[in-house]
């Protein structure tokens, strides 16, 4: 049980991370509640150690891109400091991953300073929330960034507290010698903040009757599928498209336990990490946490629950030709919430039928743009509203047919003027969404497991993604995108 929960923290960090139920669930070990006095022990409330853990990790960082990596943002001065203020927020231009996905993990940090300190998943939200607009206002000489103030925490509370359950798995307070040093070398890999915490208060080698963990044993169901993926842009030549990919799915806690109120006792979790060259690394993140559920119906025949979800979705890829220089998707949604039902019926005896549908609306997300290439950024941050859906039917353990398709209505209202002259405009201080535009995105997928031995399944999954952007100035564009997984799964 230990191996396979060690295994399951390593690939969560390798992935950095996630969502989608998983087809076929085997639990990776038996549920156990958490005892009482673990967690007495660390849900004490320390909000001073707590935000001068996060103030650290600020000046840490600062310290770094100032004196290691001497980066030009980070000279910073009590004049800077000042502007930030006169100037106000402004829409940046850095790369997506850097935006939608670096800052969230930062946001990761100051959050897991608040939860290792006895903070509930709120109160180390409002950490982040702080510990954000400390580095925004006060730590570059760049203007603050109202995407990044909007990123940083909201998607550092889902990345958080994923990375904080894990690193949940694998601590345990009775150990001594190289073991304990070996568990507590991984969590602090994982969350840490959490890891720092632990060392500054002497819980790294303090040996306990108890394990220690705040969550006890989980529900937990891994699945790891590893094969070729094939990536096409329509009517385009491509050369690159084909490698070897990873694919990561996690289901935690009980989707159809109804009456929760505790954030993240459920969330699910994917991940594609890619072996192409011409792609990045990760092309797809996805994490859905339920923050609170309740039961509609529960009888012999159906059960059906309503819950508030927080969503944090994206998805990436890059040119996949030499001859084309089109890039097939690129799409997040960092900050997302709303409402999500589950539902099983119970109406068979060796068929699984289970669904969802969420409906969400969207704080702050980005879609690949035609035109606006400026600095890093060639994409339109935007807001709006999602909707997310799914269905599985399985036989036994044996096979399973699943489908999920989101669509993503997103709309960019501050752009640029018409006839703006890019030839003297400062990038640095343009403050524009991007294009004036609205897009309506789908991604649909089929996916198909067929048991081979034991826990070893054959995995076929189709994807197919759309983007249709209307334009202000510009003529429409619609775009198309396919793409094929070949894939061994094994289900831990």
């Amino acid at each position: 049980m230990i191996k396979r929960q060690i295994f399951l923290a390593y690939v969560l960090v390798a992935v950095n991370l996630c969502y989608a139920q998983v087809p076929i669930r085997h639990q990776t070990a038996t549920p156990k509640d958490a005892d009482s006095t673990d967690i007495a022990y660390y849900s004490k409330k320390k909000w001073f150690q707590a935000g001068t853990t996060a103030f650290g990790v600020n000046m840490g960082v600062w310290a770094f891109d100032r004196y290691i990596q001497k980066g030009h943002f980070a000279y910073i001065s009590i004049k800077t400091m000042k502007e930030n203020f006169r100037r106000g927020f402004i829409w940046d231009n850095d790369y997506m991953g850097t935006n939608m996905f670096l800052h969230p993990y930062h946001g990761n940090l100051y959050f897991n300073a608040g939860r290792a300190n006895g903070l509930n998943y709120w109160e180390s939200g409002a950490l982040a929330l702080g510990g954000s607009a400390m580095w925004e206002l006060f730590m570059e000489c760049e203007y603050p960034s109202t995407n990044d103030i909007i990123a940083t925490p909201i998607g550092g509370m889902a990345l958080g507290e994923v990375l904080f359950r894990t690193s949940d798995l694998i601590l345990d307070d009775r150990r001594t010698g190289a073991s304990r040093f070996g568990h507590e070398l991984a969590a602090f890999l994982i969350a840490p903040t959490r890891g720092l915490t632990r060392i500054i208060n002497g819980d790294a080698w303090r040996k306990r009757r108890t394990s220690g963990k705040q969550f006890g044993v989980p529900d937990i169901s891994v699945e790891v599928s590893m094969g070729i993926r094939a990536l096409e842009l329509k009517d385009e030549i491509f050369d690159k498209g084909i490698g070897f990919a990873t694919n990561i799915n996690v289901e935690y806690g009980d989707r159809f336990e109804a009456e929760t109120n505790k954030p993240y006792d459920y969330f699910t979790f994917k991940a594609n990490i890619n072996g192409q060259g011409s792609q990045p690394m990760i092309s797809q993140l996805n994490i859905t946490g339920r923050l609170y559920s309740m039961e509609l119906i529960d009888n012999s025949k159906d059960f059906l629950s309503l819950g508030i979800y927080q969503h944090y979705d994206y998805y990436d890829s890059d040119t996949i030709s030499d001859v084309s220089a089109r890039v097939p998707y690129k799409f997040c949604t960092p900050a997302s919430f709303g409402l999500g039902l589950i539902h099983k019926s119970k109406r068979f005896k060796d068929w699984d039928f289970n669904s969802y549908f969420h409906f969400n609306g969207i704080l702050l997300g980005a879609s690949l743009s035609d035109h606006y290439v400026v600095n890093d950024r060639n994409y339109n941050l935007a807001a709006g509203f999602s909707w997310q859906s799914g269905v599985t039917i399985a036989y036994k353990d044996i096979i399973s047919v699943s489908s999920s398709y989101e669509g993503y209505r997103m709309f960019t209202w501050k752009g640029y003027d018409r006839d703006i002259n890019w030839e003297t405009i400062n990038e640095k201080t343009l403050d524009a969404q991007g294009d004036h535009s609205q897009a309506i995105l789908h991604a649909i997928s089929l996916r198909v497991d067929l048991k081979l031995k034991n826990r070893f399944y054959l995995t076929g999954i189709g994807y197919n993604y759309t983007r249709d952007t209307n334009y202000k100035y510009f003529d429409d564009v619609f775009s198309k995108t396919s793409e094929g997984r070949i894939m061994l799964t094994y289900k831990f």
